[in-house]
């Protein structure tokens, strides 16, 4: 397959290097070893660019220069080198696109021609900051209410001043793809509504767990008994959100086709 030159900040993408997952993992052993080897991490982040061009094409409507968004897109990929742990045994690529991802939307609120006023912006970065703090500190996702309590003020200030720097996005927009199915935003998303209207489909869907695993059976009773997201499964059980949204759609599918088949 013929491959087309096309140069980004100076740099030839059809030249551009791919990393085996076993290479990547010697290279960030002799980043991280005591001495820290500086030429390893250049080649992680030359070895990655490619995962930087995938990502910011799903900006292209934004009207932003490529070259631009690339660069930003570099920050957020070597933030993720300095700071992936091979500890926790995920693929690179499955932590470093959220932080490329969110290096690229705070680069694009900051030039968003909607003016927000200096104070909100000034709350919702130093949330941000403690939000990332709360991070490394415990390992987990800390809600409003505790970055709120954190900055000691009050918790709607808090939801208000990031909502104002938020860009909006549709439920389809897929967030995450590893190869597998996409995970979507809408996956995210819990729904703690209890109408009476549902209780059919809540029955039938009862009904149709008696033929799952015991992990399949609890992801389903969790999502959608419980109203929770993905994200909080993923964490209650000691899996990835990726893994979630498979056994997920997975048990799904098995089901349909034991009950209408």
């Amino acid at each position: 397959m013929t491959r087309h030159k096309v140069e980004i900040c100076g740099v030839d993408t059809s030249k551009l290097p791919v990393l085996k997952n076993e290479e990547m993992r010697k290279l960030f052993i002799k980043m991280q070893s005591g001495d820290g080897d500086l030429a390893a991490r250049e080649e992680l982040v030359n070895g990655n660019l490619r995962l930087v061009l995938s990502v910011i094409q799903r900006f292209n409507n934004r009207g932003e220069y490529v070259d631009d968004l690339f660069q930003v897109g570099c920050i957020g990929l070597m933030k993720s080198i300095d700071n992936f742990d091979l500890s926790h045994n995920v693929r690179f690529s499955t932590y470093a696109v959220p932080m490329i991802i969110g290096e690229i939307r705070r680069y694009l609120r900051d030039n968003n021609p909607i003016r927000v006023s200096r104070s909100l912006r000034d709350i919702a970065y130093k949330a941000l900051q403690v939000r990332e703090r709360l991070i490394n500190k415990t390992s987990k996702e800390p809600t409003p209410m505790e970055i709120a309590e954190e900055m000691g003020i009050p918790h709607s200030d808090i939801v208000f001043a990031m909502d104002a720097i938020q860009d909006p996005v549709s439920l389809f927009e897929p967030i995450y793809n590893d190869g597998g199915d996409p995970i979507f935003v809408m996956d995210q998303i819990s729904d703690e509504k209890d109408k009476d209207s549902t209780w059919l489909d809540k029955l039938s869907l009862k009904e149709g767990m008696h033929q799952l695993n015991e992990r399949e059976n609890m992801i389903l009773n969790k999502r959608f008994f419980q109203g929770k997201t993905q994200m909080e499964v993923a964490e209650e059980i000691g899996i990835s959100q990726a893994q979630v949204s498979r056994l997920e759609k997975a048990a799904i599918s098995q089901m349909n086709k034991q009950m209408f088949e």
